[in-house]
């Protein structure tokens, strides 16, 4: 009776679906697999050919997504990869390794597909683009005697991230393909897909008419950061795929295109892009919204120090904004320096934890609408969950102690006045993370 009155049992009662954020990321092994490719590089120079394959595939699967299939029988094996919208499939023998991946179906020969294939095969290193009868499709493949480990990964991280950019792209561009072999791809509910396309309306209506609000020229700087704020925040939260994920790039592009234009012009074109993303129906949308498992990342890592001068000269822009009654504005450029680092690089998944539990503080009312029962911060009384926020911090610390022991996310730092300076003090301690592992 005085668990149901007072809540003490609370935690262990409220259940939050779990749903997938955010762009995949291969940072993220624990020591166990970090072993295995040490193992797989071994065994290769032994000549342990089967073996440093065991060792190899067994480092890129992610047991959590189930990405990868593998199975060997003597000098003789097969797998599977899973890259978003499409399936790699190869296999070996004692002489060499093949691995390919359907594009699309082109019934009838084009020369416009034909032509584009043939420039972009020279941009590849390790794959090309072949025709098998009417199957438009990727190829890569090596001897079993240079199939070494790094050679592999690359190689087939080529086909992969390739193969899932072009198939969407070859398909919108050219009337004679068709799509094909993307059956596998994991369709969710709709009334998830309402949420994300009211949100996604949301975020670009608010964005819009702040950035609207202030003058173009005078806050260049502060309207570019709410811009691609937004962009890396739908980009996580909304976890768009195919063509909504293309134009995002394109649009988040706009602004690092090395031209001669000023910030205003980049800001008023990536206004009118996000106006078309607005426009576009809800039915249009919601083909662009479901589930996917990766093997490799699109980005690639980096040092923590990449991800400390992100966040740290985005925190140095905010204070002019924060002290001048801009408060909105002031946390979309905190927002900025690790969404950024999220979007832009492959991060270790300690890193992401912290930066999902970020947004899960800033945007209680969209997790809210997605059935998480916890809310650490209401806006409305300006009130934070301390408790609970510093049990969650606690929690991902433990989690990876194993892999970086000297870590130490300084909580008595942080301040719960008010959401600028609890973003302020949560990124700074992200800053100043030990991320050397073990």
């Amino acid at each position: 009776m005085l668990d149901k009155l007072f809540g003490w049992n609370r935690k262990k009662t409220e259940q939050s679906p779990q749903l997938p954020f955010g762009r995949y990321s291969d940072n993220n092994k624990p020591v166990a697999k970090v072993n295995r490719w040490t193992d797989a590089e071994n065994h290769f120079k032994a000549g342990r050919y089967g073996l440093a394959f065991d060792a190899f595939f067994d480092y890129l699967a992610d047991d959590r997504v189930q990405n990868v299939r593998y199975e060997r029988q003597g000098d003789a094996g097969s797998f599977s990869l899973y890259q978003g919208s499409k399936i790699v499939r190869g296999r070996f023998d004692q002489d060499q390794l093949l691995a390919e991946v359907t594009l699309a179906r082109m019934p009838q020969a084009s020369v416009p597909v034909m032509r584009r294939l043939l420039e972009m095969n020279f941009s590849l290193r390790y794959t090309r683009f072949a025709l098998d009868e009417d199957r438009l499709c990727m190829r890569f493949d090596s001897t079993l005697a240079s199939a070494g480990p790094s050679k592999l990964y690359h190689g087939l991280k080529e086909l992969s991230t390739k193969a899932d950019k072009q198939d969407d792209l070859l398909v919108q561009d050219f009337a004679a393909l068709q799509s094909s072999d993307s059956d596998h791809v994991q369709i969710i509910a709709d009334a998830e897909k309402a949420v994300k396309y009211d949100f996604l309306q949301k975020w670009i209506a608010e964005t819009l008419e702040q950035a609207a609000s202030l003058d173009a020229d005078k806050f260049a700087g502060g309207i570019s950061y709410m811009l691609l704020s937004l962009i890396y925040r739908i980009d996580y939260l909304i976890t768009p795929e195919g063509n909504l994920l293309n134009e995002l790039e394109k649009i988040a592009g706009i602004y690092f295109r090395k031209d001669d234009r000023q910030p205003t012009e980049k800001n008023r074109d990536m206004q009118e892009e996000l106006r078309k993303l607005q426009n576009r129906s809800r039915e249009d949308i919601y083909q662009y919204l479901f589930r996917s498992r990766y093997t490799f990342s699109i980005v690639a890592p980096q040092t923590h120090k990449a991800i400390a001068d992100s966040i740290h000269a985005a925190n140095q822009s905010m204070i002019w904004y924060r002290d001048n009654g801009y408060p909105h504005v002031a946390s979309q450029i905190i927002e900025y320096g690790i969404a950024y680092c999220q979007y832009s690089y492959s991060l270790p998944r300690v890193i992401t934890d912290f930066f999902h539990f970020y947004m899960e503080i800033n945007y209680a009312p969209y997790f809210s609408a997605l059935g998480y029962k916890k809310q650490y911060y209401d806006a409305a009384t300006n009130r934070f969950d301390s408790d609970a926020i510093l049990d969650r911090i606690r929690n991902i610390q433990e989690q990876w102690k194993e892999k970086f022991p000297l870590m130490d996310f300084k909580t008595q730092n942080l301040r719960f006045d008010n959401l600028v300076n609890f973003n302020q003090t949560f990124t700074t301690e992200l800053e100043f993370l030990n991320m050397e592992n073990k």
